[in-house]
């Protein structure tokens, strides 16, 4: 997800905000978003109701964090032309009655659930992450994700591509540039070739620049372990807060246990 959004790097436009989701420590936030991702992946396909009440505390959770809704929306519209490509071969499943066909391709009515079903579950998790990219620092997220345990190289991992995507980007555009001022990006046919064979280029530089900065960073006592500095405790409202959101999501499974 960082990294639809390189040419607006700013991932944290309203961690500043003083509100009482902003006032949760960064692991209570990611344990909060992780539970209810849990609830709404583990939701089998056509409880819509279900989603319905989980969608409720998504918007509670967006109202009392006030992200900036531009912003939010903005988002999700990049992000879900990336996920929608993936999504349309659900729309094809077999089973059910057939509702249009053409050749091999069939429409039915067991693809349309699970179409809209997985749709809903992937449009609820972008909201859910945006709302927490929007309102966490990338560091405090790195630092959160350190102190719940995750693999130190994993964490290594992300904050090396947080770390170093700004200056590829910067790497492309000047490379970009380079191109137009040498006219070589006159019609669309030269575009393409010059894009590819910058693409080419840049993995190239990619990987002889990761190659020197690793030098760099073992040379300076780098072991592999990120630094972590001492996070923030949790206090009562904490476990206030992850008790509510874990009685919140086993409360939306009885809805349709119960039916």
């Amino acid at each position: 997800m960082l990294l639809l959004h390189i040419g607006a790097f700013h991932l944290d436009v309203d961690s500043k905000r003083q509100t009482p989701w902003h006032t949760l420590t960064p692991q209570t936030r990611v344990l909060c978003v992780l539970l209810l991702l849990l609830a709404i992946v583990l939701t089998p396909h056509g409880n819509w109701l279900t989603w319905a009440f989980y969608g409720l505390g998504i918007l509670t959770i967006l109202l009392v964090s006030q992200v900036t809704v531009p912003v939010l929306l903005k988002r999700l519209v990049v992000e879900s032309a990336f996920i929608g490509v993936v999504l349309i071969g659900t729309l094809f499943r077999e089973g059910g009655e057939v509702l249009w066909q053409w050749g091999w391709f069939k429409i039915t009515t067991t693809g349309l659930t699970v179409l809209g079903s997985v749709t809903l579950k992937a449009f609820l998790a972008l909201v859910l992450l945006n709302i927490l990219t929007l309102t966490t620092s990338v560091p405090a997220l790195l630092q959160a994700l350190a102190a719940l345990r995750m693999p130190p190289l994993l964490v290594s991992i992300l904050a090396s591509m947080y770390r170093y995507i700004a200056v590829l980007v910067e790497e492309f555009n000047s490379m970009r540039r380079a191109a137009i001022s040498r006219n070589l990006m006159s019609s669309n046919r030269w575009q393409r070739l010059v894009v590819g064979n910058m693409i080419g280029a840049l993995f190239i530089r990619t990987y002889e620049r990761g190659e020197r900065v690793h030098l760099a960073m073992l040379s300076r006592g780098y072991q592999g372990l990120p630094p972590v500095r001492e996070m923030p405790k949790g206090r009562r409202r904490d476990i206030l807060a992850l008790s509510l959101t874990a009685i919140f999501a086993l409360l939306g499974q009885t809805v349709y246990l119960v039916r």
